[in-house]
């Protein structure tokens, strides 16, 4: 038996663009509504949905979980990494104060964090930690994790083995974006590259 599961980023948050982690909790807007709706496949499959306790993703979650008639969890495990300083600020915000700032964080993210930043290797051990407990937990089903970017590198990271370096400044995720993973018995996690036919 195989189990699959799936990531979702969340789609457009109110606030424009800017550094959201853990302790910034906006809503989405309709394109972010939008973004996730599209995302969706004509005949989803998932039997439980995992959410992230933020609003832009739990919101989400909730009202898929209600339209599919599936039991929905919150995982808190699941939440954007956090950004310390940077929490709530826009590019131009950080470049005000430090004009190479952002060019040290994406050429060296795991040693150019941000002050009071969650530890990138730390953000990526309790990602990929919730991520086996889910999939113990959920063995030969299908699942639906709502979350965020940051989550979604940590996990492709783990799969394919990446330094958090290399998916961090090379793998772009898209507001609606959805990794698909699947996993079979004794077997380690691996992609699923899906087509249209597959969704």
């Amino acid at each position: 038996m195989t189990t699959h599961i799936d990531v979702m980023r969340h789609g457009e948050p109110v606030g424009g663009r800017r550094y959201r982690g853990y302790s910034v909790d906006d809503l989405l807007t309709e394109k972010g509504w939008a973004q996730m709706r599209a995302a969706m496949p004509a005949s989803p499959r998932w039997q439980h949905i995992v959410s992230s306790p933020l609003k832009r993703c739990l919101d989400f979650s909730k009202d898929l979980a209600d339209s599919l008639q599936v039991p929905l969890t919150v995982e808190d495990n699941m939440k954007e990494i956090g950004f310390g300083s940077w929490e709530g600020k826009t590019p131009d915000d950080i470049l005000a104060g430090d004009s190479e700032a952002l060019n040290h964080f994406y050429r060296d993210p795991v040693n150019n964090r941000p002050e009071g930043a969650e530890p990138l290797d730390t953000f990526s051990e309790r990602v990929w930690n919730a991520y086996l407990q889910i999939l113990e937990k959920h063995r030969d089903k299908h699942i639906l994790i709502v979350a965020h970017a940051g989550v979604a590198r940590a996990i492709t990271a783990n799969i394919l083995n990446m330094s958090l370096d290399d998916v961090y400044s090379q793998l772009r995720i898209e507001y609606g974006a959805i990794i698909h993973s699947s996993v079979d018995k004794d077997s380690p996690p691996r992609l699923l590259i899906k087509g249209p036919a597959l969704s």
